[in-house]
């Protein structure tokens, strides 16, 4: 077992989880079906129709291109989002949550790639909604400058920033990319007082509000900043169902992941998942 493993699976045991004891191996259909009936077995098909929400269509060999790969099931990774799909509904349905912070020890190691992929995955379930929310408002990372136009390749003015300058109404900022029952919020401009704005009263209103609106059909999806990068989303976190964490193999030292951890204390932690393995993807649920 690789010292980056052996590292997640301590983790993982100071948080009071059981931990993975082997090496990942594929979950049958038949059981996820049976997680899915779990969560969902009394619940009914969900419509949506956009009267205030931008609705911007895109194409999806963009889509492809940026690795949705959730849209695209001949792709072996869209199994492997199903999986960690189903797991982390079964863990929010068990705790009443529908809230979910996606982050990661440094940037760059894949949360932001998990974040819509996991996100997509869960809009395609007939009685789930989905908004991913772009809180990385502070540092772009390489060519990463906003997920709406990274991932989606839509050029979008206003943003979770503009919201909470006070500059636009939530209902101007929300855009669905032309796939169902997915709703995005993007980040919007850089800001270099990022911590202050996602930690004031204004960000947790809108938490709280994006949380009860829909509960009985929506996720939220919060791709935040790297945990060692910046105080951004530990000033939030408190409001956040669950955390998962993104680890990226053959990077993220040991050391790393129990910065994390410890940075998080208290925190609900729902997963890590180890992006980028040479080995079948792993999710530590």
């Amino acid at each position: 077992m690789s010292r980056l493993k052996k590292a997640m699976q301590r983790a993982q045991e100071i948080r009071g989880q059981r931990p993975n004891t082997g090496a990942s191996t594929p979950i049958r259909r038949s059981l996820l079906r049976d997680l899915v009936d779990g969560v969902s077995r009394e619940s009914k098909e969900v419509k949506v129709q956009y009267s205030k929400t931008k609705v911007a269509r895109t194409d999806p060999e963009v889509l492809r291109k940026n690795k949705i790969f959730s849209l695209f099931k001949e792709h072996r990774v869209t199994d492997e989002v199903e999986a960690l799909r189903t797991q982390i509904l079964a863990k929010l349905n068990k705790i009443g949550g529908n809230t979910i912070l996606v982050t990661s020890a440094h940037p760059g190691e894949g949360k932001t790639f998990t974040s819509i992929n996991l996100g997509v995955s869960i809009a395609q379930q007939l009685d789930r909604t989905v908004l991913i929310v772009d809180c990385d408002l502070r540092n772009p990372w390489k060519n990463h400058f906003d997920l709406s136009h990274d991932f989606f390749g839509l050029n979008i003015n206003m943003g979770l920033a503009d919201y909470l300058l006070g500059n636009a109404a939530i209902e101007d900022v929300f855009v669905n990319p032309g796939i169902e029952k997915l709703t995005i919020l993007p980040g919007g401009k850089p800001l270099s007082n990022s911590s202050e704005l996602l930690g004031s009263k204004r960000m947790e209103e809108l938490v709280i509000d994006l949380k009860n609106r829909y509960r009985n059909d929506r996720i939220v999806i919060f791709d935040s900043p790297a945990m060692l990068a910046c105080t951004d989303p530990l000033v939030f976190s408190h409001l956040i169902d669950g955390v998962i964490i993104v680890v990226q193999a053959e990077r993220t030292s040991p050391d790393d992941i129990r910065r994390v951890v410890d940075l998080l204390q208290d925190r609900p932690i729902l997963g890590t998942v180890l992006n980028k393995s040479k080995e079948p993807r792993e999710t530590y649920v």
